[in-house]
Parts: structure tokens; sequence; C-alpha cells
């Protein structure tokens, strides 16, 4: 499988289609709009965090336009995680996605950057 080497520059635009999920569900019967999320997003090269945005309030379509660098050496993938901070305990997970390295750089001249997921 192909590695990468290189500086990372990723920038996340916004989250469309988010569903609540069960924690948001069961509190929604004591609080109306509690199917509505507190999203952030996590971007993880090979299980590493290296950028959280904030989080948005009340929202299943935020935006953050936030941007994230990092130094890799030998990625294997790039890991965009979303999760509702909940008040208490652990965060619920709600999506993710995993773009593998080998797939972007294949098609890829050396000063490309990729768009639209």
């Amino acid at each position: 499988a192909m590695k990468f080497s290189g500086d990372l520059r990723v920038r996340i635009g916004e989250a469309v289609g988010l569903q609540p999920t069960r924690w948001s569900l069961r509190h929604s019967l004591f609080r109306k709009g509690y199917q509505l999320l507190d999203p952030y997003v996590t971007v993880s090269v090979d299980q590493v965090r290296v950028g959280q945005t904030s989080t948005k309030q009340k929202t299943n379509k935020p935006t953050y336009n936030e941007e994230f660098s990092a130094t890799v050496t030998d990625g294997h993938q790039i890991e965009l995680s979303v999760f509702h901070d909940t008040p208490i305990g652990y965060d619920d997970f709600v999506a993710n996605c995993t773009l593998h390295f080998q797939d972007l750089l294949r098609s890829a001249g050396p000063s490309d950057s990729f768009e639209g997921w």
C-alpha cells in the first residue's frame, strides 16, 4: 500500500444530514429540540488525532470552515469522525468516513488538493 509523508492540510467545511443519536433521542422526551445535535468533527491520521473542530450548538447541518495542519510520516489513512458533545460521560459517536492516502495519491500531482467530501 502506498503511504504518504509530508504536510497535510485539512479544511472542515460543513456536515449535512447528521442523524440524532440514541442519547439525543432519549433526552428529547424532556426537552423539545433535543433531536438536534451539538456536533464536532475530529481529524485523525492512523488513529492519532491531529485536529478537532469547535462544537456547534443544536444543529444537524453544522458549518465549521476550520483548518488543520499536520506533518505526516508514512501515513495510511485519514479518518473524519463526528461526535455529539454530551453534557456528561463520553461523547456520542455520530458518523465517520475514512480516506486512504493511496486513493488520493494515485490520481494526484504533488500540489493537488481535493475538494468536496
